[in-house]
């Protein structure tokens, strides 16, 4: 039984190795100087395509979020449930919560798509249970996020 595992795992690991050095074949021959360090030895750029070994080397996605952002839409929408939260693409979805002091019911969903700490980087959709709220709630709802970043930021360079 641990022979038989030995060997399954020793052959997973030469496939593994197998298709990790994929990347370094060029018309059906290898360059040794891209198996080597995966990089060209003549232009000094690194290796343009991609592995199957990409996905476990963590290469970046290219979606950013700005952290002081995500923290103050979590700080300001505290009072509703939240139900997804993806930092990878930057949304919050939450259900319908009553704010301190209010009788209507509301959920949102906020959406950062940009690393800077800008209000183009943010979109805010707020729904109550009737229908969509006004401009000027939504509007005030992503001033307070806003307001709450920027003092998360000035408290951040403080320190």
């Amino acid at each position: 039984m641990t022979y038989l595992r030995m060997k399954t795992a020793a052959t997973m690991l030469a496939c593994f190795g197998i298709l990790a050095s994929c990347g370094a074949w060029q018309d059906g021959r290898v360059d040794p100087d891209v198996a080597e360090n995966g990089r060209d030895a003549r232009s000094g750029a690194a290796q343009n395509g991609t592995s199957l070994l990409d996905a476990f080397r963590g290469v970046d996605s290219g979606v950013k979020v700005n952290r002081f952002l995500w923290t103050a839409s979590l700080e300001v929408l505290d009072f509703l449930p939240v139900q997804e939260a993806d930092p990878f693409t930057g949304v919050i979805s939450t259900g319908f919560g009553t704010p301190p002091g209010g009788g209507r019911s509301y959920r949102a969903t906020v959406l950062i798509s940009d690393p800077a700490l800008d209000a183009r980087s943010l979109n805010v959709a707020v729904q109550s249970q009737s229908g969509p709220v006004d401009a000027g709630t939504q509007r005030a709802i992503e001033d307070a996020i806003l307001t709450r970043a920027r003092q998360l930021r000035s408290q951040a360079a403080r320190f």
